[in-house]
């Protein structure tokens, strides 16, 4: 007879297993150092806002004598109210205002209209042009490519002058047109940024997409946007601060009120001084509420930016 093999009985132990924490990073003098110096340079760079902030909300009046008071110099909502049309004139100089009247709102409609319209037509247009050098086969391509990188070596302020004669004939000065056009379509650096990104892009999805009949816009429009929408998004915002903060441009070709623009509002509010001198609160309250849009549009976008630079760096 063979034998019977025996069982082996398991035993659990039903006792819990301690989890065991992990221990933190011992202190160091090297990260205090480094924690502190972010700090440090955190609030450097937070520092100018305050102060715009903390201007604002003082009577100007108050300014010089409580030069270097870290709190607002008679606190006071005045300037705000003086910038969104809400105080009178005599209000307005008993709050040690200039006087001169700013009408925001238009200043303000007109700069989202310019660098709305800008944006949307840029990174459009300059996506299509990417594509067109990062998948195209045509003659000349490289060469053009290579005129494309060598414009951003050319300064800006030599292209004004030939700009400003062509919208002088055009007929467009004092126009929308004559400040969103000259950027309107495509610049450098943004058909260079997107052609980088789409030629990471594998060519085998749009290489399947095609095989399943769809043509080459369809596959732009419906594979090639969709993948790049962090750089994208990282190119409109960049393109949007660009354009909301331009001075000199709007200032040679839109001297019209009707379509003047903000940047060139608040050059010309802060000239005008019926006392003497600007008013440096009402300039502030302006300024923190012009910087708005773009707060709001970073918040919104901030996170795609950020994904974007830590992709570009993955690859």
């Amino acid at each position: 007879m063979s034998a019977t093999p025996s069982r082996t009985a398991i035993v659990t132990d039903p006792t819990p297993v301690p989890v065991q924490k992990k221990a933190g990073k011992p202190f160091s003098i090297g990260r205090f150092l480094a924690w502190v110096s972010l700090w440090v340079a955190t609030l450097i760079t937070l520092f100018p806002f305050y102060w715009i902030l903390r201007t604002a909300l003082s009577n100007t009046k108050a300014l010089a004598a409580n030069s270097t008071s870290l709190l607002p110099a008679d606190f006071t909502f005045g300037a705000f109210e003086r910038v969104l049309g809400l105080a009178t004139t005599a209000e307005a100089i008993a709050q040690g205002g200039s006087g001169a009247s700013v009408n925001f709102w238009l200043f303000l409609r007109n700069s989202l209209i310019v660098a709305t319209s800008t944006t949307i037509g840029q990174v459009f247009f300059c996506a299509l042009a990417a594509y067109a050098f990062a998948r195209l086969q045509w003659p000349g391509r490289d060469k053009l490519f290579f005129a494309f990188l060598a414009a951003l070596m050319v300064p800006g302020i030599f292209t004004t002058l030939p700009n400003f004669v062509l919208m002088r004939e055009l007929g467009l000065l004092d126009t929308y047109l004559a400040i969103i056009l000259p950027t309107l379509f495509m610049t450098p650096f943004s058909v260079f940024f997107l052609r980088q990104f789409f030629l990471g892009i594998p060519k085998e999805i749009e290489e399947a997409a095609m095989i399943d009949g769809a043509g080459r816009f369809r596959v732009f429009l419906r594979i090639i946007l969709p993948m790049s929408a962090a750089p994208i998004s990282t190119l409109a915002l960049l393109t949007y601060i660009t354009s909301w903060n331009d001075y000199f441009w709007p200032l040679l070709v839109a001297k019209d009120e009707s379509v003047r623009v903000l940047t060139v509002a608040l050059g010309i509010f802060r000239s005008q001084t019926p006392q003497g001198s600007p008013d440096w609160a009402g300039l502030m309250a302006a300024t923190l509420i012009a910087a708005l849009p773009i707060l709001v549009l970073y918040a919104f976008l901030g996170k795609r930016i950020v994904n974007s630079i830590g992709f570009s760096g993955i690859k």
